[in-house]
């Protein structure tokens, strides 16, 4: 058996446990640089091993009421949407597209990707100061509101193109647009809407048969345990630390694929 695959699961598992970051903006550019997979197969696979993995997570913050279905349903009314046009616009490039320019296009729009996520992690300590001290659900305003569609059409359709986004890109809005919303509600409400964002791209991927079920099978044996020890680790490793190096290696990365 090739253990390369569970082993690049158990890896990714350990970031996402550690930091709460590292599902789609390390796994679908390893499975690229280092699996060899297609992008276009990278894409879609990240995709629903994504939905998988976080809605256990999705579960467990709805049942400890840190979810905001408000922001939850306005994130939806613009991201499900524009996703579905992500991978819409990779099914017009495959079909009418040389063989490779599909992937040369991916490939560039995730080191893009990951660059503008490494630079949120950047800036993410600076803008956390505004709301560490509250525990108050915050009041929306309508400008709030139509934010919150913004910000989900834009990384809906990122997350379409590229699988990265859900989580990093919405997570870092979030503070900005609700600067008074505790944090364990933010990191609740993404993973809430990241899991639902998640799923409806990896189904498109999978309709349109960039999804290889094996290779997913196997990330999910190595994830599993991998994110159980990266939750343990969480209490001993300081954030402070993480986060920088992440970024650094997310620049890295994007950067190689630009």
């Amino acid at each position: 058996m090739d253990w390369t695959f569970p082993l690049l699961g158990f890896v990714i598992g350990v970031m996402v446990g550690l930091t709460g970051i590292g599902g789609g903006s390390l796994m679908t550019p390893l499975l690229i640089l280092v699996g060899g997979i297609r992008p276009v197969i990278a894409v879609g696979t990240d995709l629903l091993y994504g939905a998988i993995t976080k809605a256990v997570g999705a579960f467990l913050h709805y049942r400890q009421g840190t979810v905001d279905l408000s922001i939850v349903w306005r994130l939806g009314i613009g991201s499900i949407p524009a996703a579905l046009l992500g991978v819409a616009l990779i099914d017009w490039i495959k079909g009418g597209a040389e063989n490779g320019t599909v992937d040369r296009f991916i490939s560039r729009a995730l080191g893009a990707v990951l660059i503008l996520v490494a630079l949120s992690l950047l800036l993410r300590p600076f803008r956390r100061q505004s709301s560490s001290g509250l525990t108050g659900p915050s009041q929306h305003s309508w400008r709030q509101e139509w934010l919150t569609i913004g910000v989900g059409a834009v990384v809906g359709f990122l997350v379409g193109l590229t699988s990265v986004g859900s989580g990093a890109l919405i997570t870092a809005s979030l503070v900005v647009v609700y600067p008074d919303l505790p944090l364990r509600r933010v990191v609740g409400t993404d993973i809430f809407h990241a899991t639902l964002l998640a799923a409806t791209a990896g189904l498109a991927h999978l309709s349109l048969g960039t999804v290889d079920l094996t290779l997913l099978a196997g990330l999910l044996v190595g994830s599993i345990p991998g994110v159980w020890l990266g939750s343990r680790l969480a209490v001993t490793v300081p954030d402070k630390v993480l986060r920088p190096v992440l970024a650094l290696i997310l620049l890295g990365v994007g950067y190689k694929l630009m």
